[in-house]
C-alpha cells in the first residue's frame, strides 16, 4: 500500500471520527438489496431533512469509532454498513430510516448511537417512534398554553355570572 493511500484512509477515518463525535445521532444500517431507486429515494428523503448517509467500509468505521472514543459498536460494523447520521435532529435519521425500512424489507437496522451512547436496533426504533423536533414542540407549546387558556376560561365565566347576575 502506498504511503498516498495511507494518508487518504487516514484523513477518511478522522472525518468519520469528527462526524460520528459531533452526531447527535447515528443509525447503523444494512442496505444489501436495496435496488438504485430505493437508496435514491431514501437519500433524497434524508436530505430533505438535513440527515447525512455514507458508505463506509467496517475497517475503516471501527478506526473513527476507536479515535472518536465510541465503544461497542464493533459488532454492528459487520457486513455491508452505512451510516445515517444527524448533527441537529436526534429522531430523524431514526424516523426516516424505520419508516423505509417498513417499506422496503431489504433495509435493516442494525444499531447505532444516540447522543453518543451505544444503542442497539431496538433502541433506534423505539427512538423513531417519537415525535420529532416539531412535533415536541408542539405539544411543550400546548402544555404551556393550558393554565393561561384555563384561567382565561375562568375569567369569562365569572364575567358570564356577573352578566348574568345584573340581567
Amino acid at each position: 500500500m502506498t504511503k498516498a493511500i495511507m494518508v487518504k484512509k487516514q484523513e477518511e477515518v478522522s472525518f468519520i471520527a469528527s462526524e460520528l463525535k459531533d452526531a447527535t445521532s447515528v443509525v447503523v444500517i444494512d442496505y444489501l438489496g436495496l435496488t438504485v431507486e430505493e437508496v435514491t429515494s431514501l437519500r433524497k428523503q434524508l436530505r430533505e431533512s438535513g440527515t447525512k448517509m455514507k458508505v463506509v467500509k467496517n475497517t475503516i468505521l471501527r478506526r473513527a469509532a476507536v479515535e472518536a472514543g465510541i465503544e461497542g459498536l464493533e459488532d454492528v460494523f459487520a457486513g455491508p454498513s452505512a451510516i445515517v447520521y444527524s448533527t441537529d435532529e436526534v429522531v430523524a435519521p431514526a424516523k426516516i430510516v424505520a419508516e423505509f425500512a417498513e417499506k422496503a424489507s431489504e433495509l435493516s437496522i442494525k444499531g447505532g448511537l444516540i447522543e453518543g451512547k451505544v444503542a442497539s436496533a431496538d433502541d433506534i426504533n423505539a427512538l423513531a417512534k417519537l415525535p420529532d423536533r416539531d412535533g415536541l414542540l408542539s405539544m411543550l407549546l400546548s402544555v404551556l398554553q393550558a393554565p393561561v387558556r384555563n384561567v382565561a376560561l375562568a375569567v369569562k365565566a365569572v364575567a358570564e355570572a356577573k352578566d348574568e347576575d345584573a340581567a
